[in-house]
């Protein structure tokens, strides 16, 4: 079954399997509201000003563009010479431009290293309408148009593009729709689609592993699971045994509130994040068994709680220049928990 269908067999699919796993949510928290109580589950806090890790300024000078096309104003942290060739890093959820510190800090002799946060995320801007009938607005149309964007705004004509989950989903397909745009390519932890789809539909671990996929199609459940207990899931993403960082330290109680200041500014449209997921589900992008043609390398951590290592066997059908380089010992969120090996690999890669 092609989860990416519009047939109504599929959406019909899609939907049984969401109000599945949105009993399961929805017992799971009340379970734990008895426990601990409802003003515990509503006691998330508004977080006004930008933690002190954000302004670490070894990473980076804070900056923001307006783009012509859907007239957001991003958000971006860029290190590195204006006269040194682009790097472009892009995110995945639940993150923001700070998931790239070390990439920022380490890069920065060869290159402009751009970190944004992505439409919806952080300090860039949202479209309307927000919340759960915005979905449509997080295309993956619209978020590499974004990219196209964001390359021409900073003054570039071309990038080394540098992704990581959600970030990576757009890469894919943007070197597919793009290539004059990528020179080379450097995608961690997110298969390309056209593997994605037939893993998931026949390992029933994968299909297991992606229930959070269907979870977000529900409205609204999604967002007050995701706010309650003050952004708990933050605390399982980043530091449960099953998905968080191997390594204790990756994650400190600082950089935490880093993640947490991204859902939780004034005003902040906390649907954006999650609309993502139901656009792609709902508005499939037409490309995803294209091929990219740029030098592409994998980066995977092995001990990914959310997709295993089988999914990047067969990247090589779609990629005819591709190098895979798996992490031993390393999360989903590779390029935080292993930094040093992270970096190694991308250096020596880039050198070749």
């Amino acid at each position: 079954m092609d989860f990416f269908s519009n047939s109504v067999r599929v959406r019909v699919t899609i939907w049984a399997i969401a109000i599945f796993y949105g009993f399961l949510a929805f017992f799971s928290k009340v379970l734990t509201v008895i426990r601990r109580g409802p003003r515990a589950f509503f006691g998330y806090k508004v977080r006004p000003d930008r933690p002190k890790c954000l302004d670490d300024p070894d990473l980076g000078t804070h900056g923001y563009v307006r783009l012509e096309g859907s007239g957001l104003r991003f958000h971006y942290v860029a290190a590195g010479e204006r006269d040194k060739p682009l790097m472009l890093c892009l995110h995945g959820f639940p993150e923001c431009w700070y998931s790239w510190r070390h990439q920022l800090k380490e890069f920065r002799k060869s290159y402009r290293v751009v970190a944004p946060d992505l439409r919806g995320y952080g300090e860039t801007e949202s479209p309307q309408p927000s919340g759960y009938r915005g979905w449509p607005n997080f295309s993956v149309s619209h978020l590499t148009n974004d990219v196209r964007e964001l390359i021409e705004a900073l003054g570039y004509s071309s990038c080394t593009l540098v992704a990581h989950d959600w970030g990576g989903i757009v890469a894919w397909n943007f070197a597919m729709d793009h290539p004059d745009l990528v020179e080379k390519l450097i995608v961690m932890n997110i298969p390309h689609l056209g593997v994605f789809m037939k893993y998931m539909t026949t390992h029933f671990s994968q299909f297991r592993r992606s229930w959070y996929m269907f979870f977000f199609q529900l409205p609204w459940l999604p967002e007050i699971v995701f706010k309650s207990f003050d952004f708990q899931m933050l605390h399982g993403v980043f530091r449960s045994k099953q998905m968080g960082c191997r390594r204790r330290e990756a994650i400190t109680d600082e950089d935490l509130e880093g993640f947490k200041y991204t859902f939780a500014r004034p005003g902040v449209n906390i649907s954006a994040g999650i609309n993502y997921y139901r656009a792609l589900m709902r508005l499939p992008p037409g490309n995803y068994k294209g091929t990219v043609t740029c030098p592409t390398l994998m980066i995977w951590g092995d001990q990914d709680g959310a997709l295993e290592v089988g999914l990047t066997e067969g990247t090589d059908k779609f990629v005819p220049d591709f190098t895979l380089k798996v992490v031993p010992g390393a999360s989903h969120w590779v390029q935080q928990d292993q930094p040093e090996v992270v970096i190694g690999i991308m250096r020596d890669w880039l050198k070749e």
